[in-house]
């Protein structure tokens, strides 16, 4: 009979050293040689020789084994606790001396937010220490009026202090009363303008901090601290404020002098690619129905009698090369 090497601690009781156990127990003892299939039975004391005849081992009953294996345990964390003691007592003058040069615990450059609780604390506090400016990217169009209730004090807040906050939307968001209506509350200095497509959600903060989402429910949020990172999103937002459409304060007009508007000839180039009507107004942030209705007025626009001809019209007319 081999005994297979045994590693666990005091704590743990070994499937071979559980039935020996018990039929000790049972039996009132049981052979020496059978321990050698679970020595941590001896080791621990669970069982212990027969003064009368050492060819057996007796069993300790469980309630002083247990005793005395809780009491094993103590002394361990005892020592531990003797040992952390010890550590925090050596590293108190270098804490005092890390702290005395500014050597203070760096924050992480990335931190996962999960849960819209935690991911709007987070940008709460952000907001809150903000001094200089807010960026801000908003896709899908139209914004819910209570999402525009919970962030009006925050952006408030932030104006009153002297921030600057410039916001992009979506092109459907310029028809928005909602929205409109949100920015008119707004006392200081902001800006809104708007594009047919932009980046998904993005908020940066004095250009030190920014949020990102990272599940597609927006359930889960990355909050970056990385100077590199922070700098390719500012970076992204710039180049596409500058192709951007004002909004507010003054807004820009849509219309061009071919009567064709910036949403439609947005629309126009989408249906060339071959995009599908739910996917057009998924890209666009708007409804499909609307997505439709500007399709019908371009196809009688250019007196198109189906959809392939209308992309043929399309491309024909040079519209998308004015855009």
């Amino acid at each position: 009979m081999t005994a297979e090497p045994h590693t666990h601690g005091v704590e743990e009781l070994c499937e071979a050293g559980n039935r020996l156990y018990a039929r000790a127990l049972r039996e009132g003892r049981v052979p020496e040689e059978d321990s050698v299939l679970a020595p941590c039975l001896v080791d621990n004391g669970l069982l212990h020789a027969d003064l009368k005849d050492p060819r057996w081992l007796r069993p300790t009953p469980p309630a002083v084994a247990l005793h005395h294996m809780l009491r094993t345990i103590e002394d361990d964390i005892a020592r531990q606790r003797r040992r952390e003691e010890r550590l925090a007592e050596a590293f108190q003058p270098l804490l005092a001396l890390s702290s005395r040069y500014g050597l203070l615990p760096e924050t992480p450059v990335i931190t996962v937010l999960r849960g819209l609780e935690r991911i709007d604390s987070a940008i709460e506090q952000a907001a809150f220490e903000v001094t200089d400016e807010m960026l801000t990217v908003q896709p899908g169009g139209k914004r819910p009026a209570p999402v525009l209730a919970t962030a009006l004090p925050r952006e408030q807040k932030m104006l009153s202090r002297g921030g600057r906050m410039r916001t992009l939307y979506q092109h459907t968001s310029r028809h928005s009363p909602t929205v409109l209506a949100h920015y008119e509350e707004l006392k200081g200095d902001v800006e809104v303008r708007t594009l047919n497509e932009v980046t998904e959600r993005l908020l940066v903060f004095d250009r030190q901090i920014a949020f990102i989402p990272a599940s597609a429910d927006n359930s889960v949020a990355l909050e970056v601290r990385h100077p590199a990172l922070v700098n390719f999103f500012v970076t992204t937002f710039e180049r596409l404020w500058h192709m951007a459409t004002p909004m507010w304060p003054r807004a820009a007009q849509e219309t061009s002098p071919d009567g064709i508007t910036t949403r439609q000839r947005a629309i126009a180039g989408l249906l060339v690619e071959g995009l599908t009507d739910e996917k057009i107004a998924v890209r666009l942030g708007m409804n499909v129905r609307t997505v439709r209705v500007h399709i019908a007025k371009l196809a009688t626009l250019l007196g198109s009698g189906s959809r392939a001809q209308l992309g043929y019209l399309i491309g024909q007319s040079g519209m998308l090369e004015r855009n």
